[in-house]
């Protein structure tokens, strides 16, 4: 049976939908709890209850639940323990990618509901590491009332698209065919408590500013009717209902600027709502040595195939020397060990733009894999798990098996710390709704 749910701030919003007392623990925090019980010094039996408590099939016996309770209480690890054992909030992962916006709500203490993503490639990486295999085509998910769950925060990295504005208002009608109408209507339609909308830097000026003027009216218009949060980061990076956050600031040694679209159901926790501040400013952020496989923090050594040729590396310093004499920017970059990656993406000079230096020979045994001469400066791209890891993905996540898949996959991924700080920041806003 589904316990009895609790009230909202003060009563003047709906009840959350509460967790299932049996659902399964989400991954991403069981996890989490394993990993500070190792790092607080558990012995080997108690990582075995603490996993038996957090992977036996729901519901867990009264006896095991207090034994584990009394382990995590005593190695020190009570913040995420407090979480696995209290039902906070739901979430549905629309445009789900391969699950980063997924595993910052986890890490919050949400449990996902309901995930969908059309590309296959995506669903296979998701399944392998949620065991869920999220729905496809969110078009055809209609009626939205029924084909969707009711959920306490709705999450969505969807794509950036140009809207038909020509003669109308900038509002819910101008999103037709585009994406953004069927998170729109999602919303409209399952009225979660609260919404957490990713896209890229450029969505602020994108088709000559008109585009996020058209999402921002749709989502307070008539046919939604939800509140944006009040501006609350520098001008140039924050206006009502979104902000730029960079992944850099919150523990991750990448350069990652993304637009953050927050809305609630009730204006009251709108107007509770701040976005995030830095959490790793200035001095303390992370560098690619924290990051790298043959560097200090791993210390292992990375397959020749991630060896750039003698004749690639020829090729990019032409390319960019050429680019250099018009005055342009464009070409490779060997990153510092001491610095930080530029944005991780898709296509282009994507991999190029974050060349390291190895600092340990190729492996052994993977030579044979390379179809020319590796070059002689022991320049290399990183690897897909060095990817990951710049986008704050959990070292028990298992990348797709093609690495073309892994570096588009990450490359499109979002930066799971941020994500996590967002979602704090939105049930603070939401305080004393979900056993805070």
């Amino acid at each position: 049976m589904r316990p009895r749910a609790t009230s909202m701030a003060r009563g003047r919003v709906h009840s959350p939908v509460m967790q299932e007392p049996y659902a399964p623990i989400p991954r991403a925090l069981a996890e989490l709890a394993l990993g500070q019980a190792a790092q607080a010094g558990a012995s080997i039996p108690q990582l075995d209850l603490l996993r038996a408590r957090l992977y036996s099939p729901p519901p867990a016996s009264g006896d095991l639940v207090e034994r584990a309770s009394a382990v995590a209480s005593a190695l020190g690890i009570g913040d995420a323990w407090r979480k696995i054992e209290s039902a906070r909030f739901t979430f549905i992962d629309l445009f789900a990618g391969i699950g980063g916006m997924r595993l910052g709500a986890e890490l919050a203490g949400g449990r996902c509901l309901q995930s969908v993503e059309w590309d296959a490639a995506c669903q296979a990486t998701y399944h392998q590491n949620f065991g869920e295999t999220p729905d496809g085509d969110i078009t055809t998910m209609k009626p939205r009332s029924k084909r969707f769950k009711a959920h306490d925060l709705l999450l969505a990295g969807f794509p950036c698209q140009a809207f038909s504005i020509a003669g109308r208002k900038g509002g819910f009608e101008d999103t037709r065919g585009t994406l953004f109408r069927d998170v729109a209507e999602v919303i409209a339609a399952k009225k979660p408590a609260a919404f957490i909308l990713e896209n890229v830097k450029g969505l602020v000026l994108h088709d000559k500013r008109r585009t996020l003027p058209v999402i921002l009216n749709t989502l307070i218009g008539s046919a939604v009717k939800y509140h944006l949060v009040a501006p609350s980061l520098d001008a140039k990076l924050s206006a009502r209902g979104w902000a730029v956050l960079n992944a850099l600031d919150f523990g991750v040694p990448q350069h990652r600027e993304r637009i953050f679209i927050v809305g609630f159901r009730d204006k009251k926790a709108a107007d509770r709502f701040a976005f995030p501040t830095p959490t790793t400013p200035g001095d303390a952020r992370r560098t690619l040595q924290d990051i790298l496989e043959d560097g200090p923090s791993w210390n292992t050594s990375v397959d020749a195939r991630h060896f750039i040729s003698d004749k690639y590396l020829t090729g990019l310093k032409r390319h960019r020397a050429h680019h250099e004499s018009k005055g342009q920017g464009f070409g490779y970059e060997i990153r510092s060990h001491d610095g930080h990656a530029n944005a991780v993406v898709v296509g282009g000079m994507g991999r190029e733009r974050n060349l390291v230096q190895a600092q340990k020979p190729a492996a052994a045994g993977t030579e044979e894999l390379l179809k020319s001469a590796r070059n002689d400066s022991g320049v290399r791209r990183m690897t897909p798990r060095e990817w990951a890891r710049l986008q704050g993905f959990p070292e028990w996540f298992q990348p797709h098996p093609t690495d073309t898949h892994g570096y588009k996959q990450f490359g499109n991924a979002v930066a799971v710390p941020v994500v996590n700080a967002v979602v704090e920041e939105v049930l603070r806003a939401l305080e004393g709704t979900y056993g805070r």
